[in-house]
């Protein structure tokens, strides 16, 4: 464990000795990248579980969407960062399979896993928009937690800034924007090694986990038809994304232009979700729109049957 790199958060006056390997096994080394993004994968795992037999929608189903949606979106999110990095991968053929080496764009894998998501929900016959609400939720929980790898990676920061109160520093930080700075430049972004950044991984990784309780209450509470959790994160993510990616040093390009892919396509996202949603509610409103909801939870099961035995109750009485 002796990779270690020291990060300084002028802000808040503290600066400690942070490691990027674990631990050690039979002579290789487990990085904390991995374990956070296998700890994050795991919890949104149990969640979507434990949603899926609240909603007694069908576990095998569930394994079904969970093994395809897992592969599609590894394949994805590393395809997705290799076309928009062909320059250098063309050129490098046999390094497109290592992944292991960095180079996945989260939108990828979200693309891989949605195709995947329909194929497990065609086997397993589980309807495809509860699907996507209980996605959602879970692709906020393994994005807030997952996020942290990056921090631990010292990668996916920011620009220089010198009045965000969490900025960070690190000699890690200081040579990628030294060997990337004129690149940089020519994308219209001029950066000091020597100045701190925005810590744009801990930006993304506060608003998913807000955005997790927020869409979980709206889920337990307040869904009106199938698809609205999954348009709501499109909505709630897609604009930060917008956002925080006009920040960050190591956006993808669309061709030679200054054209950020992700900014792009949140923007895009942002916009499509809006107009579902809205679509949505006025065919609400109006009464037409059909099979809102053909799920009932668990605790509004329960709570009707606490009714019809208290009926009962009264009746017998």
């Amino acid at each position: 464990m002796s990779d270690y790199t020291r990060v300084y958060f002028e802000g808040l006056g503290i600066d400690f000795d942070l490691p990027s390997v674990a631990f050690s096994v039979g002579g290789y080394e487990v990085h904390w990248y991995g374990i956070i993004i296998a700890f994050g994968f795991a919890l949104a795992v149990l969640y979507g579980g434990r949603m899926a037999y609240k909603w007694k929608m069908s576990l095998d189903g569930m394994t079904d969407v969970l093994i395809w949606g897992t592969v599609f979106g590894i394949v994805c999110a590393r395809a997705y960062y290799v076309i928009f990095e062909w320059s250098y991968y063309k050129e490098h053929l046999a390094e497109i399979p290592q992944i292991w080496n960095g180079g996945i764009a989260i939108y990828g894998g979200i693309i891989g896993a949605l195709i995947g998501a329909a194929i497990g929900c065609k086997t397993g016959k589980i309807d495809f928009r509860n699907l996507l609400d209980l996605g959602a939720l879970g692709l906020l929980i393994g994005q807030g937690i997952g996020r942290w790898g990056n921090f631990f990676n010292q990668e996916a920061f920011g620009s220089n800034t010198d009045t965000a109160l969490f900025r960070m520093w690190s000699l890690k930080i200081h040579d990628t924007l030294e060997a990337n700075s004129s690149a940089l430049a020519q994308k219209g972004m001029d950066v000091n090694p020597d100045m701190s950044v925005h810590p744009t991984f801990l930006y993304e990784s506060v608003w998913c986990i807000l955005g997790f309780f927020i869409l979980n209450y709206i889920v337990q509470k307040h869904r009106k038809f199938k698809g609205e959790i999954f348009l709501l994160y499109g909505v709630w993510y897609g604009f930060e994304r917008m956002i925080v990616e006009g920040l960050r040093t190591d956006s993808l390009y669309i061709g030679d232009t200054s054209i950020r892919a992700s900014q792009l396509l949140s923007l895009i996202i942002v916009i499509a979700a809006l107009v579902c949603i809205i679509y949505n509610f006025v065919r609400l409103k109006k009464g037409t729109l059909p099979d809102r909801l053909k799920i009932t939870p668990v605790s509004a099961m329960n709570n009707t049957e606490e009714k019809n035995t208290e009926n009962e109750n009264v009746t017998n009485n």
